[in-house]
């Protein structure tokens, strides 16, 4: 699978819709989302034809470099990203090599990012989503938060806020993760992977 330079990039940042879910660790994905679209100089807006807000504007420098971005968060609620995610990208005929998930990851240790392309779900219900409607083709930008602690159901873990002590350090790897999002549209995977896959 490879990445059409010339056609737009979508990424979207996986979450859940409505301020009771704001800074749960599911929503890890809006909070890159929201700081790209802070980096661009935009908010987001809901999108006429898909059930997602979006962001459109450019990153990279000037140049060859530089890469048109939609950015996206489904409002549809995780479970069924894939819709909105394929409502746009028919809209802006995205080729799914230049489609980019920003998720939580429970089978990586807290703040530490992978990237990779394709793959599986790994049990992440809006990859699942995805992959449903896309085929597992798109890059993944993994952003770990852990498994839950004791007995404490999968379910409850990642729809709860971030510790205390996490959020003393979640600025940091979100504007991490924002970093490698903008690597991976303008210097392609492999080098991306090099910089920040710890």
């Amino acid at each position: 699978m490879t990445t059409d330079a010339g056609a737009p990039w979508l990424v979207a940042g996986l979450g859940n819709p409505g301020p009771e879910y704001a800074a749960n660790r599911h929503n890890v994905g809006f909070m890159v989302a929201d700081l790209l679209a802070e980096r661009i100089g935009a908010r987001f807006k809901r999108h006429g034809k898909a059930q997602a807000q979006v962001v459109e504007g450019r990153i990279g420098p000037p140049g060859p470099a530089n890469r048109r971005v939609i950015l996206a968060k489904p409002m549809s609620f995780m479970n069924v990203s894939g819709g909105p995610v394929t409502a746009l990208r028919d809209f802006y005929k995205v080729p799914v090599g230049n489609i980019v998930a920003v998720h939580d990851e429970l089978d990586i240790d807290y703040g530490v990012l992978r990237l990779k392309l394709g793959g599986g779900d790994n049990g992440h219900n809006g990859l699942k989503s995805i992959t449903k409607s896309l085929g597992p083709d798109y890059h993944r930008v993994r952003f770990g938060i852990g498994r839950p602690p004791g007995r404490m159901p999968v379910a409850d873990f990642v729809l709860r806020d971030f510790s205390s002590a996490e959020r003393k350090e979640l600025d940091y790897f979100v504007d991490r993760a924002a970093d490698a999002v903008e690597a991976l549209v303008i210097e392609g995977l492999e080098r991306a992977q090099s910089a920040y896959n710890s």
